[in-house]
């Protein structure tokens, strides 16, 4: 058996604080500021509540991530209440501790994630990591009545920040507990959020969590729910103070069948303006959106600024929509352009080709899955597939396309330094009949040829791979070059 190593000192010292309650607490104002973070892992993991309210209060940090020590710990809502008391008491105090610095409180678990693992038992090593932004100049401050704000008084308010998801279900009894110590804080608790994800919940639970929440903090904002048209014009006002956001989902919005279409103009134009007020949104993602045939473009005149990511998947769009989007000035530094799931057999190759030249000099991501073209459409846009110089992912599964096509589409792109994988659809030689039963054999064949030819042209390490969805159940099957199968093929 192995010596067992000798306990540190520091863990001793910690140890031994914790014996003495009164003692802890009465040590905290000359506690040296690296024992912060190990002592209060040990208060937090054994739940002694008290210590844990003063030590908030003292904390010597601008930020306290205590979300990333819930994470790892799993703690007691008692303690979490504890932590959520101390800052409490803080604001309530007229003279702040003497080492106070907390400034944020934040409860996200997906962020900080080394930050109580990292500890050097050096001075300079724990200061460097936990104080970042101290050594920063202090950003001037917005003028007030024409006097310039200065520094942040004693009573500044400390912002709370958590990462937000609104679905049904019981309440979060740790989430209802912030709320609560928001409401209590008489403005000296700011609620911020910079990920927001809503589902099917009731609009007014929306509206009272949202009115607690400061909406300028919000980055990245996703809305998965079947609301209807007039829901959506309830959602818009809170949408337009979302100044900071930079990215937003919106998924499963359907027009209602009594809507008027003066009605349903309206509640475009209003949804749609919210976009003005967004001066910092890069990525856009519309999922099944049922209104956006014809009206592409009342979106695109509201953006202002670039976008880096587009994502239209699962909607109809028209001949204009692409006209449209392919003029709009906001996709000229575009990096990843997603079409999934829409059909474009019915609208010309050349639309579709003026939109690809259009980002040829950013593209890196392309997606055309189960757009319903075939190989005219392809062979007209090869060209401008050639030109993408950044691309590096093309997927096109789940169209008809032809060997031929594949062919002249590896030649097209193999000069394409950066591109390493090319997801392709089953050519149509692979099929039975009539694009029917699918042939593994021929497949593997042809999947082998395309494999010889990215030999011979010298680009052996660019993955071409094929995936089809299952007839059954719709997950894809992949094919390198042995069938990958979904469930639906798997032994029993």
């Amino acid at each position: 058996m192995g010596v067992q190593a000798p306990r540190r000192l520091l863990e001793l010292a910690g140890q031994s604080l914790l014996k003495n309650e009164a003692l802890a607490i009465a040590a905290l104002e000359e506690l040296p500021m690296e024992l912060f973070p190990p002592l209060f892992t040990a208060v937090f993991t054994g739940r002694h509540s008290k210590i844990l309210k003063a030590m908030v209060q003292a904390w010597p940090f601008r930020c306290l991530p205590l979300g990333a020590l819930m994470k790892e710990q799993q703690p007691h809502q008692e303690t979490f209440q504890a932590a959520l008391d101390g800052l409490d008491v803080l604001l309530a105090q007229e003279v702040r501790p003497r080492r106070w610095k907390l400034q944020v409180l934040d409860l996200r678990k997906k962020v900080h994630q080394d930050f109580w693992t990292v500890w050097s038992g050096t001075r300079a090593g724990i200061c460097s990591f936990l104080e970042p932004e101290a050594v920063q100049p202090m950003r001037k401050r917005r003028k007030v009545d024409g006097l310039r704000v200065g520094p942040k008084p004693p009573s500044a308010p400390v912002e709370v920040l958590i990462d937000l998801c609104l679905k049904e279900g019981s309440p979060d009894a740790s989430l209802a507990y912030v709320i609560k110590k928001v409401k209590q804080g008489r403005g000296l608790v700011h609620l911020c959020c910079k990920r927001l994800k809503i589902f099917a919940v009731p609009m007014q639970n929306i509206k009272n969590i949202l009115k607690m929440v400061q909406l300028d903090s919000i980055q990245d904002l996703e809305v998965n729910c079947t609301w209807n048209l007039s829901t959506l014009g309830q959602f818009a006002p809170y949408l337009g103070q979302m100044g900071s956001l930079r990215r937003l989902l919106l998924s499963h919005i359907r027009m209602s069948s009594h809507t008027t279409p003066a009605k349903e103009e309206q509640g475009v134009s209003q949804f749609t303006s919210q976009f003005l007020s967004l001066h910092h949104l890069r990525e856009l993602y519309l999922d099944s959106i049922s209104f956006l045939k014809d009206r592409l473009d009342q979106f695109l005149r509201c953006l202002k600024t670039p976008l880096e990511t587009l994502s239209i998947t699962n909607c109809l769009l028209s001949e204009l929509d692409l006209t449209r989007l392919s003029q709009c000035p906001n996709i000229s530094q575009l990096k990843h352009l997603d079409l999934s799931g829409v059909t474009l057999s019915c609208i010309s190759p050349e639309s579709l080709q003026v939109l690809i030249e259009r980002t040829s000099a950013t593209l890196q991501d392309l997606d055309l899955d189960e757009c319903g073209i075939m190989d005219s459409h392809f062979t007209a846009i090869l060209p401008a597939l050639g030109r993408c110089s950044q691309l590096t992912i093309l997927s096109f599964s789940g169209n008809p396309i032809s060997m031929a096509v594949l062919e002249n589409l590896l030649r097209h792109t193999v000069g394409l330094s950066k591109l390493s994988h090319v997801l392709y659809p089953a050519p149509l030689e692979s099929y039975e009949v009539d694009y029917g039963t699918l042939h593994l054999g021929r497949l593997a064949y042809l999947h082998a040829r395309l494999k010889q030819m990215l030999q011979e042209l010298g680009r052996p390490n660019m993955v071409w791979f094929s995936a089809n969805p299952c007839p059954d159940c719709g997950d894809r099957t992949f094919y390198d070059p042995e069938p990958i199968p979904c469930p639906c093929y798997l032994p029993a």
